[in-house]
């Protein structure tokens, strides 16, 4: 007897409006801050590479910027310690990026999204609006007042960069969030205190596996890489870059050849990983001289599978 047929995957997804809600950036003056310092000083001061001192001058004249919930128009307006500044950024179009979603899974405690490519998770830089946490918000605020249940907020317990495709777990209940967050931490605190599981996985609640197509042909079947990953500075990017560096932390990726291209010049490789360092697959990737093209991302590889985390 054949077993019943899996059950339709739901889409959701509304479409972006043209412009985003804008953006407020609040601020508290120091006394450092607040020696005989003009409103437009302190801007053009400590966001310099946001816009010149005319560029800040002139949003400030536009009614942009509240210091102590009072709209104030006179750049030469001069600051005291302790005020509160809020700037009040101008609605923007963002860069199109995709909205549907597709969800795999879902019961009282979580929720399993195929994310797209070039969908953000979570709001940063030009994406404060198009992201799929706004989707997630939407979705449930639209499904619990039809229903009049109370609102939840679901959050992804786990990242995914704009670029790759995958499985993103989401937590609906803070129960599920701590459990879903500690079995993530699980594999990145083993490989920080040096327990190294080869065998990536084995004995853990939760693994997580990628597929990506790196440059050029992987001649070895398998690659352990266990080069460390930190943040090293770099003139316009305020955070700094992550790379691979010796005073990084510790991190940990293990590489299966899945299939070679030879005449594309290119190699499938299935990339278990028990740290989570940020762009980590891209960077050790890159540091063996295989640059990633393409990146998705499985969790487990059946919806059953995903049912057992918790």
């Amino acid at each position: 007897m054949s077993p019943p047929p899996s059950p339709p995957q739901q889409r959701i997804g509304l479409p972006w409006p043209e412009l985003n809600d804008g953006l407020e950036y609040k601020d508290i003056v120091s006394s450092s801050e607040s020696e005989l310092m003009t409103v437009s000083e302190f801007y053009f001061t400590k966001y310099k590479s946001s816009a010149p001192l005319l560029g800040w001058i002139q949003r400030i004249q536009n009614g942009q910027i509240q210091i102590d919930g009072e709209v104030v128009k006179d750049p030469n307006t001069v600051l005291r310690s302790g005020s509160k500044l809020v700037y009040h950024r101008l609605p923007w179009k963002e860069p199109d990026t995709p909205y549907s979603l597709d969800i795999l899974y879902e019961d009282d405690d979580l929720i399993a999204l195929n994310k797209p490519s070039g969908l953000q998770v979570l709001p940063g830089g030009l994406f404060q609006q198009r992201t799929l946490l706004t989707q997630l918000h939407w979705w449930f605020g639209k499904k619990d007042s039809s229903t009049g249940a109370r609102e939840l907020h679901p959050v992804p317990v786990h990242r995914l960069g704009r670029g790759t495709s995958g499985i993103l777990l989401c937590a609906k209940t803070k129960l599920a969030k701590t459990k879903l967050a500690a079995y993530f931490a699980e594999g990145t605190s083993l490989v920080g205190s040096g327990n190294l599981d080869q065998d990536c996985g084995t004995g853990r609640k939760l693994t997580k596996i990628y597929r990506a197509l790196a440059d050029g042909i992987i001649e070895e079947d398998e690659v352990v890489i266990q080069q460390p990953i930190g943040v090293v500075r770099y003139p316009g990017v305020a955070k700094g870059l992550y790379v691979a560096s010796p005073e990084g932390k510790p991190a940990f990726s293990k590489l299966a050849v899945l299939a070679r291209d030879r005449q594309n010049n290119c190699t499938l490789v299935k990339v278990d990983i028990q740290s989570g360092r940020p762009h980590q697959i891209r960077i050790h990737l890159a540091y063996i001289g295989h640059p990633l093209g393409t990146l998705f991302m499985l969790l487990a590889d059946n919806q059953s599978a995903l049912i057992q985390i918790l």
